[in-house]
């Protein structure tokens, strides 16, 4: 009798030892932020913006260095024509004028990464709010970004679930 309880104690130790099973009611999932961002409509229309002013921007550096090249040329003709002080002045005024044009170009390539900073974390405050109404609806504990896992089970993956509510509910993101 004896022999047969420790060997029923050792069985039922084994069982709950290497059981896979968890008993945690703490329900998990995880989202590819940058997937959402990417492929939803509003992230498409901020980066499309972006893209436009980028483009701009370079539209008008190219322009401004063109006029540059034209000046540099022009002036490099006149050389031989201009007496030394006054090709001297000529150069310092080219010089100033680059200078200017640098700075503008400076300032609206900032204005541009401060317009992505701001879009982006504009986008993300609409996203936390959707997240947390679908935590608050679906009793999930905790949303983790797909960046910060290394492997997980594709049933945890809300991705598609988020950027279709995503989608239904936010159109525009007002961005100044």
């Amino acid at each position: 009798m004896f022999k047969n309880l420790k060997l029923l104690l050792i069985l039922i130790s084994f069982l709950f030892l290497f059981s896979n099973y968890s008993y945690s009611e703490e329900k998990i999932v995880f989202i590819d932020v940058e997937y959402v961002y990417a492929n939803s409509t509003v992230g498409k229309k901020i980066n499309s913006e972006i893209e436009k002013k980028s483009k701009d921007l370079e539209n008008q550096f190219n322009k401004n260095k063109k006029t540059v090249d034209d000046s540099k040329d022009k002036l490099s003709k006149q050389k031989n024509v201009l007496s030394e002080e006054e090709f001297k002045n000529k150069i310092k005024e080219l010089e100033n004028n680059i200078k200017s044009l640098n700075s503008s170009i400076s300032k609206k390539n900032n204005d541009i990464i401060r317009f992505k900073q701001n879009a982006k974390n504009k986008f993300l405050a609409e996203l936390n709010k959707i997240l947390q109404n679908y935590a608050t609806q679906n009793s999930i504990n905790l949303i983790i970004s797909k960046n910060n896992i290394l492997l997980g089970k594709n049933n945890l993956d809300v991705t598609k679930e988020i950027l279709s509510i995503l989608d239904k509910e936010v159109k525009t993101i007002k961005i100044k």
